[in-house]
């Protein structure tokens, strides 16, 4: 990095902004396949390893909160070493954390290793959105953002496919060498293409001066204990049958203490750590509620979908991933045109086109069934992919819009921090409503499945006699029957539930729909775009 550099005059090497979007891509799409691309490999790293289902658990919830707590300070860190120190120290932590993830052998290892590997790949994503905002000029934010929202969409739906590759062709340590490779070249051209303005850099040397004077230990301290609470009670709560569990109630309560008390501590502190006046911009604080909303209806959507088809469809990881690529490909091939429309239509419109998509494609998903094959799925599917990015790309551009480029960083990590706490949320919501809804409809249909009813007895008798006829006794044969019914009817109330869950879904987005009213982007007051090396 040229400490000479100066605004307006061209660096000694020009460097293309699509150099440097590739540049930044390789950590952020790291991060989030590694999101998801590990539950892949839960079951087979808790044979090894030999842990119960409670403990390997843990691997995921441990990445998850590493990441969480990193996200809200990136600004804060971007400021003391500068955006792109924090973001190559990032990719560095994540590569070097993947190869120990890799050698693990034990789960208290293991366990470590991920804490690590998400805290390097928490600044990865906002500090990629921030540089993307800085290096594009602002007729061309939407673009920027396209390019965002494909990253961070793509990683999930890459995850499970490649996890279920590796997994039935090598071993589950794959999962975690692959990243070395790709991440030592995110490395390099980082190093190599990446210029931090130089206007961010004077405004970040201030901010850091002030922050030295007013280092806000407090700050930190009662984030870490919150947001750690918080995310361990979304992510531990389902399995621990919420509030029934005293350890559930007991992070709760810390949550609700830390988080108060957090709050009231940023807005009175002198430098802090988390700058929660940037709400005090009505187009920030207005897109990043729409966003966080709408993260956690999608992130909820994607969760199920893919647990239907491998529970009850018997698909296999792999297949099931793949069928998941339309939604991806869609979303790839709509996510540019809605960035190159941006300055034309207004986001609230193109969001509300998204949602009217989402519902759409929400009631075809809501009629699937066990006859369901892979080609029925496509046009929902791809449907709602374009939903994604009528969705992404206006949300993450005009949440940004308004905000001076040396806040781009710290105003990333609070937007970042509060989507994933928003698919947290709508993640447990999602698991919940579907569990309800199974429950439900299990009973129901037990209720109706009787030895009375002519049709029952006839299954259970022509079931008998099957059974019989291959060597089972009479007793044998009747109790396989009967638990044979008992397990049709169980599995019929999953599939209710799933279709009433993904129709719930679509439904819940036209309650969103009044938070667009607060939606408003000054495009005049976009920042003005300041030359430096990056054309």
């Amino acid at each position: 990095m040229n400490p000479g550099l100066s605004i307006g005059v061209a660096a000694p090497r020009p460097v293309s902004k699509w150099t440097v979007t590739v540049s930044i891509a390789f950590g952020a799409i790291m991060a989030t396949i590694d999101s998801s691309i590990v539950n892949v490999a839960v079951p087979v790293i808790r044979g090894e390893m030999s842990a119960t289902l409670q403990e390997i658990t843990w691997i995921s919830t441990a990445y998850m909160v590493a990441m969480v707590l990193v996200m809200p300070l990136t600004g804060f860190l971007g400021a003391f070493f500068g955006q792109k120190r924090v973001y190559l120290a990032s990719l560095a932590l994540f590569v070097a954390a993947s190869a120990l993830c890799g050698t693990a052998g034990s789960l208290e290892a293991l366990l470590v290793y991920r804490i690590l590997q998400g805290l390097g790949g928490g600044a990865l994503q906002p500090t990629q959105q921030a540089i993307l905002r800085q290096t594009f000029p602002p007729e061309e934010q939407g673009m920027a953002m396209a390019i965002f929202s494909m990253v961070i969409m793509v990683g999930p739906a890459i995850g499970p496919v490649l996890g279920g590759w590796i997994i039935d062709n090598h071993s589950w340590r794959w999962i975690f060498y692959i990243n070395l490779p790709v991440g030592l070249l995110g490395i390099f051209m980082t190093w190599r293409n990446v210029v931090e303005p130089e206007d961010v850099r004077i405004a970040n040397r201030g901010r850091a001066e002030v922050m030295r004077k007013n280092l806000d230990w407090a700050g930190i301290i009662l984030m870490v204990i919150g947001v750690a609470a918080l995310q361990l009670f979304l992510e531990e709560g389902p399995q621990e049958d919420w509030f029934a569990s005293p350890y559930i109630v007991f992070a709760a309560f810390v949550a609700a203490i830390a988080i108060a008390a957090f709050v009231i501590r940023e807005l009175t502190a002198t430098a802090p750590v988390v700058n929660l006046r940037l709400f005090a911009d009505p187009t920030f604080a207005s897109g990043t509620a729409v966003a966080t909303v709408m993260f956690g209806v999608l992130m909820g959507s994607m969760f199920l979908l893919p647990v239907f088809m491998q529970e009850l469809l018997q698909f296999p990881a792999t297949q099931s991933g793949l069928v998941l690529m339309p939604r991806t490909l869609a979303m790839m091939v709509a996510a540019p045109i809605v960035g190159r429309l941006y300055n034309r239509v207004p986001p609230a419109a193109t969001v509300a086109f998204g949602v009217f998509l989402y519902l759409i494609g929400s009631f075809q998903l809501s009629h699937i069934t066990l006859d369901t094959s892979s080609t029925d799925l496509i046009v929902p599917l791809a449907i709602t992919g374009v939903a994604f990015a009528c969705l992404f790309v206006p949300l993450t551009t005009a949440a940004l819009s308004s905000m001076p480029r040396h806040q781009l960083a710290e105003a990333a990590g609070l937007n970042s921090f509060l989507r994933q706490i928003g698919g947290s949320v709508g993640l447990t919501i999602s698991t919940t409503v579907f569990t309800r809804y199974a429950s439900e409809a299990s009973s129901a249909l037990a209720a109706q499945v009787s030895v009375l009813r002519p049709e029952v007895a006839e299954r259970l008798a022509a079931t008998k006699a099957g059974l019989m006829a291959h060597g089972f006794d009479a007793v044998q044969a009747g109790a396989i029957a009967i638990r044979s019914v008992q397990g049709k009817v169980a599995v019929q109330g999953l599939v209710i539930g799933f279709e009433k869950a993904f129709l719930v879904q679509g439904i819940a987005f036209l309650f969103v729909l009044p938070l667009l009213l607060f939606l408003k982007v000054q495009r005049t007051a976009a920042p003005a775009h300041i030359e430096t090396s990056l054309e």
